[in-house]
């Protein structure tokens, strides 16, 4: 079956989805023992969740780029995600989804999540023809995120270092076994609605 092109593809229960995002060992590390993030995670800031384990294995290269060398599964509410999905925009402009310019601008200005497309990866991390969703959470949603969304956070660095040696062993059929299980999200359509270019 062909992958729609721009679709949500995640990990999820009845009532949660999980999403990742990657940090330095002095944030992540105390994010898993305390199941929150801690003090020194930066609230004032937006703060970026992605559904797909392999783009976030693309942003962190495996849990090898500095300040993300602790990979993160969060698992949050269904109810959370789709309400940043209700109250998201596009980061990007575009002609026919948005009635103008200034329109957008202004919408962008007062949404507390926004939504960007960009290509999902294989295990090579090469780009695919479709796309996965990043979430950008600030404000009142990066709040929602941290205090009531949040229903546990574990540890996946030692995962996304398993399937990445399999990977530079060429045992690609061994590190696939290994991927989370990600299928298309439902209710996607009515929830992208708007935020599909």
């Amino acid at each position: 079956m062909e992958e729609p092109q721009r679709g949500i593809r995640a990990t999820y229960a009845e009532s949660t989805i999980t999403v990742y995002q990657a940090y330095s060992p002095e944030i992540g590390l105390p994010a898993v023992r305390q199941g929150r993030f801690p003090a020194a995670w930066k609230r004032d800031r937006m703060t970026w969740i992605k559904p797909s384990f392999l783009w976030m294995m693309y942003r962190c290269g495996w849990a090898t780029k500095a300040g993300q060398e602790t990979v993160l599964a969060i698992e949050i509410t269904r109810d959370g995600f789709e309400w940043a999905l209700r109250h998201a925009c596009l980061s990007s402009y575009v002609r026919g989804l948005h009635p103008d310019l200034s329109t957008w601008q202004r919408q962008l200005k007062r949404a507390p999540a926004r939504v960007q497309w960009d290509p999902e990866r294989d295990l090579h991390l090469r780009p695919l023809t479709y796309r996965s969703l990043q979430l950008g959470l600030s404000g009142e949603a990066v709040k929602r995120y941290a205090d009531e969304w949040t229903v546990a956070i574990s540890d996946v660095t030692p995962l996304a270092r398993e399937i990445h040696e399999l990977v530079r062993r060429s045992e690609l059929d061994a590190a696939a076994t290994l991927l989370p299980k990600e299928r298309p999200y439902p209710a996607g359509d009515e929830l992208l609605a708007t935020l599909r270019p």
